[in-house]
């Protein structure tokens, strides 16, 4: 949910701008009703010395998302150029900056959380080390009323300036890969591109039947292809074991993964068996610009947190065909991309995550899957970050988000969802999803849910099933920013969601920052309610929140009154005993 990932851009808290604009805390500063943030130098029982400064959140470069990396090394090489990311400030000290003022206080009687990933749990003093950085609440008298322990070092956080957790949890980027410390080694990509070692490596064109692979190393391929056309027929591919020391170069690049092509290798594999139970070891990994991976026919399978399916990255291509694909652990979709993305055509298959933050399908790239079964079974079905997309055809897709597992279950419940993280791993534009024919199922939560972003949804003749019936079909929103979605009160949504020869069913929410542009076309039939609400974070409230488009021989029955801005009907409208009002004060009904 990158990474997927959903970073705590904002802190999960609502700072002052004397801590996060630049501006810093001088000795003679009033904090009352303020929240600073603060470095620990000190510590005698409960009494805490303090460095008051201020964090260097940097802003997000143009182009992170999928710039396609510079160059290649050779093919013997383990570094290349990696797609842009932001500066890396990897040293991370340097993104506290200490102002002139220093204090003393005691937290004996505080109340003291500590930022865990996405969730902000209980606390204590034991949380409070040595160069730990806080953020202190203060009342309107003075006096400390909360303390959050952001992180326990300032080497905790990572080069993008981000703050997570060292269980290695952070906000989804979907593809739900941890966006904190990467686990168990630190957190953060490398500044070039790290992708470890291999038990094998094949550098040299060839043809290759029947062989196994294997590797029970930190942070090391079973088999990589690097820079080579290879055929491979019939492997046998094993990661037992080994860990991952940097759960972005795992995530990024390739590093621990079970079999990785990168260089520029063109890769075809057939009746492969691919299995992982190393921690970061996705299944089989596409790198970089140029590179190919064309598998068949073969098993996949994962079973460790932080592993996918096939990932792939950095501009790569991946073509699948009648795979089988099984998951089952946390941050690990079957299908998966990330920073730099690539392009990813699947046909046919059965594709199944069974962890939490798991889609079956985590979107950073151009995926297109047609004639596949796709399913999470404790995840949403389907995320797209940023400007990106996935197409459908007559696929069987089903999701079932838990509602208290996963980071982003706090924000909304849902079985797809559309966002921008901010997170620099998918570039900031127009998302895309596409579903011509199949099945569409939600075990729990809404339908759609787009929240920072722009989209185009387009669906033709897909049977939607909707088992929550107090969910929505479409949730339309800003969000609180406490998983670094853009900021709160401006992070809405602009969505323009055409259904042709499509039935809908259940209800619609657009919030006051929020666009919706519905178009209702072919023999469309649409049942349910529109109503534009408030900003739950007080946000500035925008224009066409709510344009509605019903053409000739489509019908919208409503089952309850409705608030939308515009009405453009060519089609049939049953009121059913309901109304419509329009933004002018129009109320329209039978």
């Amino acid at each position: 949910m990158k990474k997927r990932q959903l970073f705590l851009y904002a802190l999960s808290l609502s700072v002052s701008a004397a801590a996060f604009g630049g501006v810093s805390v001088f000795a003679d500063s009033d904090y009352s009703s303020q929240t600073i943030t603060a470095k620990v130098t000190g510590i005698d029982g409960s009494s805490v010395d303090l460095q008051v400064g201020e964090l260097n959140l940097p802003e997000k470069p143009d182009d992170t998302g999928n710039a396609a990396p510079g160059s290649e090394g050779s093919a013997d090489s383990n570094t290349q150029t990696p797609p842009e990311k932001p500066d890396d400030n990897s040293n991370g000290t340097d993104l506290f900056t200490a102002g002139d003022d220093t204090l003393t206080l005691d937290f004996a009687d505080t109340e003291i959380l500590v930022e865990n990933g996405n969730d902000t749990e209980e606390g204590s003093l034991d949380d409070i080390a040595a160069d730990s950085i806080l953020s202190i609440e203060f009342d309107e008298n003075g006096d400390v009323t909360q303390v959050t322990v952001l992180s326990t070092h300032p080497d905790d956080m990572g080069g993008n300036g981000e703050i997570g957790a060292p269980d290695g949890s952070g906000a989804p980027n979907g593809n739900g890969a941890p966006g904190g410390f990467g686990a168990p080694g630190g957190f953060g990509g490398s500044g070039e591109v790290t992708q470890g070692d291999a038990a094998t490596t094949i550098s040299e064109d060839s043809t290759v039947s029947d062989e196994t692979y294997t590797s029970t190393g930190d942070d090391e391929n079973a088999v990589r292809i690097d820079g080579a056309t290879v055929t491979l027929d019939g492997i046998t591919v094993d990661k037992s074991s080994g860990s991952s020391s940097n759960t972005e170069d795992g995530d990024f690049y390739g590093m621990n993964a079970a079999l990785l092509a990168t260089g520029g290798a063109d890769v075809t594999i057939t009746g492969a068996t691919v299995t992982s139970s190393a921690q970061n070891g996705n299944g089989v990994f596409s790198y970089g610009e140029g590179t190919t991976v064309t598998i068949s026919d073969s098993t996949i399978t994962t079973t460790a947190d932080n592993s996918g399916g096939i990932q792939t990255t950095g501009g790569a291509t991946t073509k699948a065909s009648g795979l089988t694909v099984d998951t089952s652990g946390n941050s690990a979709a079957a299908i998966r991309s990330d920073r730099g993305g690539g392009t990813v055509n699947v046909n046919g298959g059965t594709y199944t995550s069974n962890g939490y933050n798991s889609p079956a399908v985590y979107s950073t790239a151009a995926i297109s899957v047609s004639d596949a079964t796709l399913t999470a079974n404790n995840s949403e079905a389907l995320v797209i970050e940023g400007q990106n997309s996935i197409t459908l055809d007559n696929c069987d897709v089903t999701g079932n988000m838990s509602n208290t597992e996963g980071t982003s279950s706090d924000e909304n419940v849902h079985n797809v969802m559309i966002y921008q993280s901010m997170s620099g791993d998918a570039e900031v534009g127009t998302s895309s999803f596409t579903m011509n024919g199949g099945t569409l199922t939600s075990n729990n939560g809404d339908m759609f849910y787009v929240t920072n972003t722009h989209c185009t949804i387009d669906l033709t003749g897909v049977t939607l099933t909707n088992n929550d019936s107090d969910a929505y079909l479409l949730n339309v929103t800003g969000n609180s920013a406490s998983h670094g979605w853009g900021t709160a009160g401006s992070n809405g949504a602009q969505v323009e969601f055409t259904a042709d020869d499509q039935t809908l069913e259940g209800d619609i929410i657009v919030d006051s920052i929020s666009t919706l542009a519905l178009t209702l076309s072919g023999s469309s039939s649409f049942t349910g309610m529109i109503n534009i609400t408030k900003n739950a974070d007080g946000g500035t409230a925008v224009d066409d929140n709510a344009v509605v488009t019903v053409e000739e021989g489509s019908t919208w029955t409503l089952i309850g009154d409705c608030t939308i801005t515009s009405l453009t009907n060519n089609g049939t409208i049953d009121f059913n005993g309901h109304t419509i009002t329009l933004a002018d004060g129009t109320v329209l009904g039978e």
